[in-house]
C-alpha cells in the first residue's frame, strides 16, 4: 500500500506526477501545510512528515520524505516503469546525481533568482547561471535530461522549472522540452487530481 501525503499546488505535486507515470495503485492523503511565501496554512496533525511538510510517502509502514529520496525509492521499487536507473547500470551514477543536484543546487539557485539575491550577489548569480547551463547542455544532447529516455529526473527538474519558468532564461530548447513533458498523459492525469503543478503552455 502506497499513501502520498500531499498539499495541492505544492512541490509534492511532482510526486503525484511520478506516481501517475509509474501507474501503480496509490492513495493521496490531502493535508494542509504552512506556506512561507504567503504566510497561510498550518501544520496538519494528519500529516506524518516529521517536519509537517510535503511530500511524504508511506509504504507498508515505512515513511520516506524529501522529493529526491521519494523519487529514488519509487523508481527502485518499480523498475519496470523504466523511469530510473537500476543499481549497477551505466546510468545509475548520472541518475542519482541529477536527483541530488535538483534539490541541492537547482532549487536554491532558482530561489536566489526569485528572491532577488542574484541582483546583488555575484555568487548567487554565478550559481543560477551554472544551473541553467547544465540543463541546457543536457538538452542539447537529447530530448530529455538523461538523453533519449524520459526519467524521473525530467519530472523533478521539469516541475521546478515550470514553477519558476518566468525567472529562467529565454530558451527555445528549454521551452520545447517543457512542452514535450507537459503533454504527457501522466502529467495531465496528475493535474486532474489537483496534484501536479500544471506546466505552463508554451507559445
Amino acid at each position: 500500500m502506497l499513501t502520498l501525503f500531499h498539499a495541492p499546488q505544492s512541490r509534492s505535486g511532482r510526486i503525484v506526477w511520478l506516481m501517475e507515470e509509474i501507474g501503480a495503485a496509490y492513495d493521496i492523503e490531502y493535508v494542509d501545510i504552512f506556506r512561507a511565501m504567503t504566510g497561510t496554512g498550518a501544520r496538519d496533525r494528519a500529516n506524518l512528515h516529521p517536519d509537517g511538510k510535503v511530500p511524504a510517502l508511506l509504504h507498508d509502514g515505512a515513511l520516506v520524505t524529501e522529493s529526491a529520496a521519494i523519487a529514488l525509492y519509487l523508481t527502485d521499487l518499480f523498475p519496470n516503469a523504466d523511469l530510473g536507473a537500476s543499481v549497477g547500470s551505466p546510468e545509475r551514477a548520472a541518475y542519482v546525481t541529477w536527483l541530488a543536484w535538483t534539490a541541492g543546487e537547482m532549487e536554491p539557485a532558482y530561489w536566489g533568482r526569485i528572491s532577488g539575491q542574484t541582483d546583488g550577489d555575484p555568487l548567487a548569480r554565478k550559481r543560477y547561471d551554472a544551473v541553467n547551463a547544465r540543463i541546457l547542455t543536457a538538452l542539447e544532447h537529447g530530448p530529455y535530461l538523461m538523453g533519449h529516455r524520459f526519467t524521473a529526473v525530467d519530472v523533478m527538474v521539469g516541475s521546478a522549472m515550470a514553477w519558476g519558468r518566468e525567472f529562467g532564461p529565454g530558451s527555445d530548447l528549454m521551452d520545447a522540452w517543457l512542452e514535450r513533458i507537459s503533454a504527457r498523459p501522466a502529467n495531465q492525469s496528475a493535474v486532474a487530481k489537483d496534484g501536479a503543478w500544471p506546466l505552463p503552455a508554451v507559445a
